[in-house]
């Protein structure tokens, strides 16, 4: 029958817990690698190897002593890592899920899991389901077809509505959700400008085609922005937050409007200052709406139809940044913290 097995593993697997909470940038002493026995299945439980870790900039706000008011509770040193995954059902006591079934889920950071009827979400994206890939690589579920894809659409779409006639900055476009979001905006015909952190990204976004990218190390932010847009823009993507709004906030012309999905500027370091400048939203007529992905479940089919089709067309282009072992999960996530990577990063579990 669908959903159970006699087949019942036993063994050790391992997973990545916090060793200390990190006060600044995280280092790689901050987690540890450690060996656990395998898990157990109960009742209406499925076990799952997890083949492709999710390495996300927002497991950093739950590496801090304390997190924002609304978001999901800190890590706690011996605890778990918990992200985005997908695994191979190796055995299911649940109907839902037979042997063999790719799953998406959230309790990565580890090579099994077991997914329970309470697995938790992050922040409503991520519940345990089928995935059935069709022809693409199932990475892409963690990618482009995932909550990075859903995010970046959620912007484009869902928030800013992005028009032919606007421009739009995307900061850290370079990223797993910066880079989609302006491939995004310019298969909608729209003038965009991305920015990045080293002069190799800033040729990488140039080589996809956008109407401006730049460093934003070089030189003053606020005047980068307005070489690249000197008319000013309509639209901001914010990934960063720091500099990058309130330069995102001088720059925006009457009734603009910004779509926050993250604020990497301050993961490590902590919260800076309002800006200064935030007159400009009663003078301007501005906008902002934060959202998580888990706000916009509703666009998802469409999102990965469109995304999809233009991936298959070459109208936008998508890179991944892969590591392999549980034991290169520490390194990938300061990695990809310290902003090294392009495109999406991952860890790849054989």
């Amino acid at each position: 029958m669908r959903g159970t097995t006699t087949v019942r593993p036993t063994g050790r697997t391992r997973r990545v817990v916090l060793r200390t909470t990190p006060t600044g940038s995280l280092r790689p002493h901050h987690l540890d690698v450690v060996e656990t026995v395998l898990p157990t299945c109960g009742a209406g439980d499925v076990l799952v190897r997890n083949v492709w870790l999710s390495i996300d900039p927002s497991v950093r706000i739950r590496l801090s002593a304390e997190t924002p008011k609304g978001y999901l509770p800190p890590f706690r040193p011996g605890q778990g890592l918990e992200g985005l995954a997908l695994g191979v059902v190796e055995q299911s006591e649940n109907p839902l899920f037979a042997v063999g079934d790719l799953v998406e889920h959230t309790q990565g950071y580890r090579e099994h899991a077991v997914l329970t009827a309470d697995t938790s979400t992050i922040g409503g994206y991520g519940s345990p389901r089928v995935v059935r890939p069709d022809g693409v690589p199932e990475q892409w579920f963690l990618g482009p077809l995932g909550s990075s894809g859903l995010t970046a659409y959620a912007a484009i779409v869902g928030i800013l509505d992005v028009q032919r006639s606007d421009t739009v900055w995307v900061s850290s476009a370079a990223g797993a959700v910066g880079g989609l979001a302006a491939a995004l905006a310019s298969a909608r015909g729209s003038t965009v400008i991305g920015s990045a952190g080293s002069p190799e990204k800033v040729e990488y976004l140039r080589s996809l085609g956008l109407s401006a990218a730049f460093d934003y190390h070089d030189g003053r932010l606020i005047d980068r922005l307005s070489d690249a847009a000197p008319g000013g823009i309509d639209a901001y993507v914010d990934c960063v937050g720091g500099e990058h709004l309130i330069a995102a906030i001088d720059a925006l012309r009457t009734n603009g409007r910004i779509a926050m999905c993250g604020q990497m500027s301050q993961y490590d370091e902590g919260a800076i200052g309002l800006p200064g400048n935030l007159f400009q939203f009663v003078s301007k007529n501005l906008s902002m709406r934060g959202f998580r992905a888990g706000s916009f479940l509703h666009l998802e089919g469409e999102m990965r139809a469109e995304v999809s089709a233009l991936l298959r067309s070459g109208r936008i282009h998508y890179r991944e940044w892969v590591f392999d072992g549980i034991g290169s999960v520490p390194t990938a996530l300061v990695s990809m913290l310290a902003g090294e990577n392009v495109g999406k990063t991952l860890v790849r579990l054989s």
